[in-house]
């Protein structure tokens, strides 16, 4: 990957534990952000922290690890193969997240919490079918 040559991406060997552990997490979160008892700001936080946890997992299943939080999301085409416009839409979220957490102003929509929550359940099914690490 261009990524690692510009040092964005770093080699490491996966950990089955971290792997795991990432996804428990996204696992934990996923049903929380759909509980409409909580805030909106709760739930897209919930979401965004899932689809984070799943993206950061394919990374290290790759053999990756990265020092920014956004690249995980930027390289999905070649961890999941998921399409520009789904990790792209990931990478708003990202943004979005960091505006709400840095600035205070948040202002996410249901719609946006629901299709926040529909990719982080195919981030979820296709982290899976990655199949696990081996010890």
């Amino acid at each position: 990957m261009n990524l690692q040559k510009i040092g964005k991406l770093k080699a490491e060997p996966p950990d089955k534990g971290e792997f795991d552990g990432l996804v428990r997490s996204a696992k934990r979160k996923l049903p929380d952000a759909e509980n409409t008892t909580l805030s909106p700001d709760s739930r897209f936080v919930l979401a965004y922290d899932a689809a984070h946890s799943l993206a950061l997992a394919a990374l290290r299943w790759h053999g990756f690890r990265s020092e920014n939080r956004y690249i995980v999301f930027q390289v999905l085409a070649h961890t999941l193969s998921l399409p520009t416009a789904k990790w792209r839409f990931l990478d708003n979220c990202h943004q979005k997240r960091n505006v709400a957490l840095y600035d205070g102003n948040y202002s996410e929509d249901e719609q946006l919490i629901e299709a926040l929550i529909a990719a982080a359940k195919e981030l979820q099914a296709a982290v899976e079918a990655l199949g696990p690490i081996a010890p």
